[in-house]
């Protein structure tokens, strides 16, 4: 069976129940998540696990917040090729970029060689009823595409 790890950086509560949320979907489709908060995870963590999902909101006008610094560039010395991968994050559109933290842990994990499996989660603050689902299926797509190794 395969197992996955999901980090995540959270301030205010809202990426850590996003990060439930998805945990939730992937343990639906019958796999099996160790969640993590970015200061007990380390960039050698992700070498142990077939998928990897990274959570964290954006600091800030669109930068990644400051706990998950370290692990970003502990990142550059890990190969992930063979990995599946996807991130999700929370963020306010009243900053003029978005959700940014989302795409910069995307186009890291991509340098690390991890297989971006579906398009980044982005959701404005904390979830809605109806995103709560969405966060779920998340989870579960992302739980899905690990089929095809295992």
């Amino acid at each position: 069976m395969n197992k996955v790890l999901l980090v995540f950086a959270s301030m205010s509560g809202n990426t850590e129940g996003i990060a439930h949320l998805v945990a939730e979907g992937i343990k639906q489709a019958g796999k099996e998540v160790d969640i993590k908060e970015i200061f007990d995870a380390t960039a050698k963590d992700l070498l142990e696990y077939d998928g990897i999902i990274l959570g964290a909101y954006t600091w800030g006008d669109g930068e990644l917040p400051d706990d998950f610094l370290d692990f970003y560039d502990d990142m550059d010395a890990t190969n992930l090729t063979g990995k599946k991968a996807a991130v999700f994050g929370s963020g306010d559109h009243a900053y003029l970029h978005f959700c940014a933290a989302v795409d910069i842990l995307e186009n890291k994990l991509q340098e690390c060689g991890a297989e971006l499996v579906q398009e980044g989660l982005k959701i404005e603050m904390s979830p809605t009823s109806a995103e709560e689902e969405q966060c779920k299926d998340f989870g579960r797509k992302f739980a899905a595409q690990l089929l095809s190794i295992g």
